[in-house]
């Protein structure tokens, strides 16, 4: 026969009602909270999968925030760009009329007067900062205003030449803006491979118009041992002699010219029309670059100086409105990666969306509470409680002076 002591019974039933109160209170947490993990005990391997698509979705909620960051900059930049384009064009069409009219010397100094205004917008367009103060055509510089314009008219570039990068994805960057040195300032001049100057001294007539590489072949020949530095010469008759200063002047070409004809030679052609005088020359030089405010200045000081010519004034032009094609074209070329990039962004931040809600539904089947089977947890648990803190009274009441008569 198994005697029970009292104090046994009592921890027995002590313990039992502690458990159960635990449990209870357990589910009353998950219930409670709506999650079914809320201490790595209550389901150790579960908990190591929450921890693990918790980070998941933290790493993809950063991402999508750098997505939104950057998608803001490359569409700031995206507008600044079509200002600036928009500008350019205002610049190139006062070329032209300056090209194909006589200007009187206050039209001259009015048009001087918009293109400086022109400029400073461009300066303004060109140091455009974000939402943060931060500029975008920098680099990865701090300076908020990348671009100076100074005394003479000249612009400098403090920025440099390194684009700043943004961390969409698990190693994968993507530029956000566009450095400023590539994009404003370090444009091909000419069309792009040379440029046809006529000189500032010439006394004819003489014009120069396009020009053109029509030759790949014979120009890369030409530039193999690097830029060209020719020199072509008048004489009286229209004869023209073509000279390489990179080579102790030796003579490269010559011909003979007619008015609105063209000379060629070493893969390049160069439309020209007017009468050069005896002596007059024009230069043709390779590798140079020349950045977009300059080109304006080169317009307002020719337009502000009242001793060049119209003959001298429309070949400045012509050269100017090259240069502004150029930069056209740089930025056009630019506007299009940007858009590119535009496109990326959009699609990555399409993917996340749909990776975030995929993440989110199995963090919440392994999480969150099944609230049907909780609630009924609940009820069983503190129905068995009840039980057991009742029949617990009605033991620890019991006495063996009951049961004497």
């Amino acid at each position: 026969m198994i005697r029970l002591s009292t104090s046994w019974m009592y921890q027995q039933s002590l313990t039992t009602m502690l458990n159960q109160q635990g449990e209870l209170s357990a589910t009353q947490n998950q219930v409670s909270s709506g999650q079914r993990i809320n201490l790595a005990s209550d389901d150790p391997a579960g908990a190591t999968q929450v921890v693990s698509l918790n980070h998941i979705l933290a790493s993809t909620a950063q991402y999508s925030s750098n997505i939104d960051a950057a998608n803001a900059r490359l569409s700031t930049e995206s507008n600044t760009l079509s200002s600036f384009n928009s500008l350019l064009d205002q610049a190139r069409s006062m070329a032209v009329q300056g090209i194909n009219g006589t200007l009187s010397s206050s039209d001259r100094q009015d048009m001087a007067t918009q293109l400086t205004q022109i400029r400073a917008q461009l300066v303004q367009l060109a140091n455009t900062t974000d939402a943060s103060g931060d500029a975008l055509f920098a680099g990865t510089s701090t300076t908020s205003t990348p671009f100076a314009l100074n005394s003479d008219g000249s612009v400098s570039y403090v920025g440099n030449s390194d684009n700043q990068m943004t961390t969409i994805g698990s190693g994968l960057r993507i530029p956000n803006s566009d450095e400023g040195a590539g994009l404003f300032m370090n444009i091909p001049a000419g069309n792009g491979s040379f440029v046809a100057s006529a000189a500032a001294g010439n006394t004819g007539s003489l014009l120069v118009g396009a020009t053109s590489v029509t030759d790949a072949s014979a120009w890369k020949a030409a530039t193999a041992a690097g830029p060209v530095n020719y020199q072509i010469s008048f004489d009286a008759a229209g004869n023209w002699t073509a000279t390489d200063a990179n080579n102790g002047n030796a003579v490269v070409a010559s011909g003979s010219y007619q008015d609105g004809g063209s000379i060629g030679f070493n893969g390049m052609t160069i439309a020209l029309s007017g009468t050069p005088a005896a002596g007059d020359t024009v230069s043709v030089n390779s590798g140079q670059t020349q950045d977009v405010f300059a080109t304006l200045t080169n317009m307002i000081n020719a337009l502000n100086d009242g001793s060049v010519g119209d003959t001298q004034l429309n070949n400045t032009m012509s050269r100017q409105i090259e240069s502004i094609d150029r930069a056209q074209d740089q930025l056009s070329s630019t506007q299009t990666d940007v858009g590119g990039r535009l496109n990326r962004l959009t699609q990555q931040q399409s993917t996340y969306s749909g990776l975030t809600l995929t993440y989110q539904t199995t963090l919440s089947g392994v999480q969150d509470t099944d609230m049907a089977s909780a609630i009924s947890q609940l009820m069983l648990q503190s129905t068995a409680l009840q039980a057991s803190q009742q029949t617990f009274a009605k033991v620890q009441g019991m006495s063996l002076f009951d049961y004497l008569k």
